[in-house]
């Protein structure tokens, strides 16, 4: 029996990453979607290479973008997959109110041209739809599930939302087994540097080997239902092997503030610490040393707060049989000491 293909856009980011490794574990030929750039930005990936075959390779990157029709109709011809996953796009909710216009065209436009090349193509591959709890955004109800309004809060979860409707659209116009995951926050020693979690984790790792003075933060009571990356992506994979398409919610059911994933991660790293002051004063000092090592600086504040998502994956479980293993504890701790090991700290 010949082996699957699969087709990752955004290869290079943490889920691409985690989402190749598991595909290759399920045997499967896995190419990824990478866009030329004048740095290398294949950190995620590089040591996926070191098992490929000269004569059989399972695992191989093609140049293309979402900003080019073009490209991606060209690698879905010389890839023909058997299933496609659409994780690329301008992905930080604080960068798409500085850059909109740009967020657009990748994150919105650019899966128009993806799912309309591959609907030209005449490929019969299954699409996966990357889809984002900033959906909800201003939540009418909690928790959030398939059928709870939308209220995006920014350029980017709008975008996410003409993304969410068109891959719907496509199913319902042509016949494509077209599905949208709609996953609430999921972290891991991967995510960007410029995500808060992984922003204070390795902040703290830099503190503690003495490259870093302070951690400034936003909004600490912004609240999220916070999961394992590497857990999710098998979610993504379950929807593609259902019989007929549907959209999903992948979600822990429990939340908590960015507050307590600092505080967390602080007590991972057996900081003491104490907090003083109020709003934009308020500081953390560690009480060893009596620096100040975090404040707050309103510059991470967005011009529209989400204040709270908390998802409902209970059709994910029931239909999927998936379900997130990790608790925010555990998962803190996985990224602190990466980011400490990183760093040359030993505890």
């Amino acid at each position: 029996m010949p082996k699957k293909r699969a087709l990752i856009t955004g290869i290079t980011g943490q889920d691409g990453s985690y989402l190749a490794e598991f595909l290759l574990s399920k045997g499967y030929e896995v190419h990824g979607l990478v866009r030329r750039a004048s740095t290398f930005n294949r950190g995620r990936i590089e040591h996926l290479f070191k098992d490929v075959s000269r004569d059989a390779p399972n695992f191989q990157l093609h140049y293309g973008d979402l900003g080019d029709s073009n490209s991606l109709l060209r690698v879905l011809m010389l890839t023909k997959p058997d299933e496609v996953y659409n994780l690329a796009a301008q992905s930080h909710v604080g960068v798409s109110f500085d850059m909109p216009e740009y967020t657009g065209d990748i994150t919105a436009i650019g899966t128009t041209r993806l799912l309309e090349a591959l609907r030209t193509s005449g490929l019969p591959s299954r699409f996966y739809q990357a889809s984002s709890s900033e959906l909800y955004g201003k939540a009418v109800l909690a928790p959030q599930n398939e059928e709870t309004p939308f209220y995006p809060r920014s350029p980017y979860g709008c975008a996410k939302a003409y993304a969410f409707y068109l891959t719907r659209n496509y199913r319902e116009s042509y016949g494509m087994f077209a599905v949208n995951g709609i996953l609430f926050n999921h972290e891991s020693p991967r995510r960007s540097e410029n995500f808060v979690t992984r922003k204070i984790t390795l902040s703290i790792a830099n503190i503690i080997a003495g490259r870093q003075e302070c951690l400034h933060l936003g909004n600490l009571e912004a609240k999220r239902d916070w999961g394992y990356a590497k857990e999710f992506v098998e979610g993504m994979w379950m929807m593609l092997q259902e019989a007929t398409p549907e959209d999903f919610v992948l979600a822990t059911g429990r939340t908590a503030t960015v507050r307590e994933f600092l505080e967390l991660a602080l007590g991972i790293a057996r900081i003491p610490f104490e907090r003083s002051g109020t709003g934009e004063s308020e500081i953390y000092r560690d009480t060893r040393s009596g620096k100040t090592i975090v404040s707050i600086d309103p510059r991470y504040y967005r011009p529209a707060e989400v204040d709270c998502l908390l998802g409902d994956a209970t059709k994910a479980r029931a239909q999927l049989g998936w379900q997130p293993k990790t608790t925010l504890p555990e998962l803190v701790e996985i990224m602190v000491r990466a980011d400490l090991e990183w760093a040359g700290v030993r505890l």
